[in-house]
């Protein structure tokens, strides 16, 4: 599969997809969006990626699947802005943060999603959105997660926290949950965040 231009296959209700929209959109490339169904994945897409999944990116002969892998070639390709500290520790610690975030929340909103009026569905929401309000304060030392600069672990966490309504999951507005209420309004405010947004995504907080 070769394309003549960069295109990504998108779903366009996926926090993972949306990952990768928001680091094209932070980079400011040149990007073929196509929201695709995941439902309804084409030949086209199986040929670049023999899993059919979402999001996978076409670069000229490279095809590229899973959102982790996706967002780290996008940073080395585009190295402005770094989206990734420069130093191997900080590198380590940040793609172990989203490991965690994968291992810890993205399996708590699978369950959500799997069965949302379901005990499992509302156990996992409840950790979810205690979890959340365990991590708050960590928000006043830093703008951004464990750091002063917007890295690839707000990429992971700012589609989940938008999606938090659709999740059913609403944060207490109080003075220990102020920090995470004000990190989030700076994740969405970003430009690249309004842009990396399809219309559907809009619709879950308007």
């Amino acid at each position: 599969m070769r394309r003549s231009s960069m295109t990504l296959f998108s779903d366009p209700m996926c926090q993972y997809s949306h990952r990768v929209r928001i680091v094209l959109a932070e980079k400011g490339v040149t990007v073929d969006i196509e929201d695709i169904d995941p439902k309804s994945v084409t030949e086209e897409i199986l040929e670049a990626n023999p899993y059919g999944t979402l999001p996978t990116l076409v670069d000229r002969d490279l095809a590229l699947y899973e959102s982790n892998v996706v967002m780290e070639y996008l940073d080395e390709r585009f190295p402005h802005p770094p989206l990734l500290p420069v130093y191997p520790v900080a590198r380590a610690e940040s793609r172990l943060w989203i490991y965690r975030i994968e291992r810890d929340w993205c399996v708590l909103i699978d369950q959500i999603k799997a069965s949302p009026d379901g005990k499992k569905a509302d156990a996992a929401r409840k950790e979810f959105r205690e979890s959340l309000v365990t991590i708050a304060g960590i928000f006043e030392e830093m703008p951004y997660f464990m750091s002063e600069e917007f890295t690839l672990v707000d990429c992971c966490l700012a589609p989940m926290l938008w999606r938090l309504p659709e999740l059913g999951i609403s944060l207490p507005n109080n003075r220990h949950v102020k920090p995470l209420h004000e990190y989030m309004e700076r994740l969405f405010e970003r430009p690249s965040f309004q842009e990396s947004l399809t219309d559907l995504e809009r619709e879950i907080r308007e």
